[in-house]
C-alpha cells in the first residue's frame, strides 16, 4: 500500500491525512512541534497512520505533502525526499511569513522556492487554493455535474499526474496550469483562490490572474 509523508499537521496537513486514510494510503504524519503532540490526531485516523518527526515522514513516504508556514519551508528535510513527488500546499502571506521581495515583486512563486530547497525532488503544486474543510466535504465522484476542479502546476509530469490521481480519487477535477513559473496563478488573492468552480470556471479564472497583487 502506498504511503503518503504528510509534514505539517495543521489544518490542511490533518485534512489531507484524513481523506488519504479514508481512500485507504497509509499515512505518516509531522509537525514541528514533536511526534507526541499529534497522539489525539493519529488516534482519530486509526491504525493506518503514524507520528513521525519531519525528517521519518520524509522518509516513509512514497511521496510527500509538504504544508508548512512558508517562512519555514527551508526546514523541510532535502535529503529524504531526494528523487520522490512533493506535493506543496503553501500560500505566502506576508503578515505570517514577512515580506519576500521575489514574490511581492512577481519573480518567484511559493511552490518555484520549495523546488529550489529541493532540487532532487519533483514538486508539484497541489490543494493550496480550497479552505481545508472543504478537502474532506466538497469531493464528488467522476463525471458528476459540475464537480469542484482544483488546478495543479509542476515542471514534471509525472509530479502534476500523481497530483491529478489524488485528486480525484479525493472527489476532484483537475485542471494543469503548467510549470511551476505560471503557479502563481492560483495563488492568493487570485480570482481562482478558494473559490468553488468547475473545471471551466477554473480555467476562466486563472487565464484572468493578474501577476501582482
Amino acid at each position: 500500500m502506498t504511503t503518503i509523508g504528510i509534514i505539517g499537521a495543521g489544518h490542511i496537513g490533518s485534512q489531507v491525512a484524513r481523506k488519504a486514510v479514508e481512500q485507504g494510503y497509509d499515512v505518516v504524519i509531522s509537525n514541528s512541534r514533536g511526534p507526541e503532540t499529534l497522539q489525539d490526531l493519529v488516534a482519530e485516523l486509526g491504525p493506518k497512520a503514524r507520528a513521525a518527526t519531519a525528517a521519518e515522514a520524509a522518509a516513509a513516504g512514497d511521496f510527500a505533502v509538504v504544508t508548512v508556514p512558508l517562512k519555514s519551508y527551508k526546514d523541510v528535510p532535502v535529503e529524504p525526499l531526494a528523487g520522490k513527488i512533493v506535493i506543496d500546499t503553501n500560500n505566502y502571506y506576508w503578515e505570517r511569513d514577512g515580506h519576500i521581495a521575489a514574490l511581492d515583486n512577481g519573480e518567484a512563486t511559493t511552490s518555484g522556492m520549495l523546488q529550489e530547497h529541493l532540487p532532487q525532488s519533483k514538486v508539484a503544486k497541489g490543494f493550496n487554493h480550497i479552505m481545508s474543510k472543504d478537502i474532506t466535504t466538497d469531493g464528488t465522484p467522476a463525471g458528476t455535474d459540475n464537480r469542484r476542479a482544483l488546478a495543479t502546476a509542476s515542471d514534471f509530469p509525472e509530479a502534476a499526474e500523481l497530483v491529478t490521481r489524488l485528486y480525484d480519487e479525493f472527489g476532484f477535477d483537475t485542471v494543469n496550469v503548467g510549470p511551476l513559473s505560471e503557479s502563481w496563478r492560483v495563488e492568493r488573492d487570485r480570482p481562482a483562490y478558494v473559490a468553488r468552480q468547475n473545471a471551466a470556471e477554473l480555467k476562466g479564472n486563472l487565464a484572468k490572474a493578474p501577476r501582482t497583487i
